[in-house]
C-alpha cells in the first residue's frame, strides 16, 4: 500500500493496479472527505483477485508478488483495460458494479482471445471503447490514453505462440494495446496538488518515444522484461521523466515475469526518484 498526494495506490499482482482517493484515514484532517473514487487497471488473471495465486507451475515469486485471497469489493468507480492478454471479465465482475465504467482498449476482440471470456458489452456495467489517443472524463477522472506496443526490432518478438525469441513478429504490436494516463482528483493534506495527481500505467510496451514528456506524479511502469520494458529500462524511463513517486507493477507473477524489483529501486533511487515496492497484499482495504 502506497499514499501519495492524496490517493492510496496498491499492485494487487500481475497487472492490477487500484486507486482510491481520497485515501482512507484523511477524513480527520480537518474536513469531511468526499465519496472515494476506485480505479482498477487491468483487474485480475493468474489467480489475482480470486485467491489462486500462485497459478499451477508458474513459478512465481512469493516474496516479492501480493498474494492474497478471493475477494468481491465491486468498489470500483472505473476500470480501465489495456488489451487481450490483461482483459478478465471474471475479475471485472468482482470490482464493477452497474455504477461502474469500464473503459477498453479498441482492440480487445474475444474472438482473438484464447481463452473462453465474456464480450465487454455482456458486462454489468457501462462499456466505452477507446483507442491510444483518447482525451476523456469519466466522473471525476480525467483519462488519457497513449501508445503501448513493442518495437518490431526490438527483443520482444516471438515466432511462434508464445516462446519468444529474437525473431518474427512483435509480442504486442502497434495496436494491440495502449496505456492509461489518469488525473485523479486528489484530497489531502496542504500541498496537495489541486489539479490532481496524475497516474501513469503504460500498459505492455518498450518505451516509446514521448513517454519521458509525460507529466506525471505517480509512474507505475512494468519491469518484468520478456514483454515490456524490462527494470533498466524503465528505471531510466523514471529518471526521464521525473515523477514525484514510482510504483513497479507486472513482475515476479510467473517464472517469465521473474525480475529483481529491489535492483530496480536501487537504481531508480540512485537517479534521486522516490521508489516503493508494493509487494505484500493489503489486508486493510475491504
Amino acid at each position: 500500500m502506497v499514499r501519495h498526494g492524496g490517493i492510496r495506490a496498491d499492485w494487487l499482482g500481475y497487472a492490477t493496479l487500484r486507486l482510491e482517493t481520497p485515501a482512507p484515514g484523511l477524513e480527520g484532517m480537518g474536513a469531511e472527505a468526499p465519496d472515494p473514487t476506485v480505479v482498477y487497471c487491468d483487474p485480475g488473471r493468474y489467480g489475482v483477485l480470486s485467491g489462486d495465486w500462485p497459478p499451477a507451475d508458474a513459478d512465481g515469486d512469493p516474496d516479492h508478488h501480493p498474494r492474497g485471497p478471493a475477494v468481491e469489493p465491486h468498489d470500483a468507480d472505473l476500470v480501465c483495460v489495456t488489451h487481450d492478454h490483461h482483459y478478465d471479465p471474471a475479475a471485472i465482475r468482482r470490482v464493477a458494479d452497474e455504477d461502474t465504467t469500464l473503459l477498453v482498449f479498441e482492440g480487445v476482440d474475444t474472438h482473438r482471445i484464447d481463452r473462453a471470456v465474456e464480450r465487454p458489452v455482456d458486462l454489468p456495467c457501462e462499456v466505452r471503447r477507446v483507442d491510444d489517443e483518447a482525451d476523456l472524463a469519466v466522473g471525476d477522472v480525467i483519462v488519457r490514453t497513449t501508445a503501448a506496443y513493442n518495437h518490431p526490432d526490438g527483443d520482444h518478438v516471438r515466432a511462434d505462440g508464445d516462446h519468444v525469441r529474437a525473431d518474427g513478429d512483435p509480442v504486442h504490436p502497434e495496436g494491440f494495446g495502449c496505456g492509461f494516463h489518469l488525473t485523479v482528483p486528489a484530497s489531502g493534506p496542504s500541498g496537495t496538488a489541486a489539479d490532481g495527481v496524475r497516474v501513469y500505467w503504460p500498459g505492455d510496451t518498450d518505451v516509446l518515444e514521448g513517454h519521458a514528456e509525460l507529466d506525471v506524479d505517480l509512474f507505475c511502469p512494468p519491469i518484468g522484461a520478456a514483454f515490456t520494458m524490462d527494470r533498466h529500462a524503465a528505471a531510466s524511463l523514471a529518471a526521464a521523466m521525473d515523477p514525484a513517486l514510482v510504483v513497479p507493477v507486472h513482475y515476479n507473477t510467473f517464472d517469465t515475469l521473474r525480475t529483481d524489483s529491489r535492483a530496480f529501486a536501487a537504481d531508480v533511487a540512485e537517479a534521486g526518484i522516490p521508489v516503493v515496492l508494493s509487494e505484500t497484499w493489503p489486508d486493510d482495504l475491504w
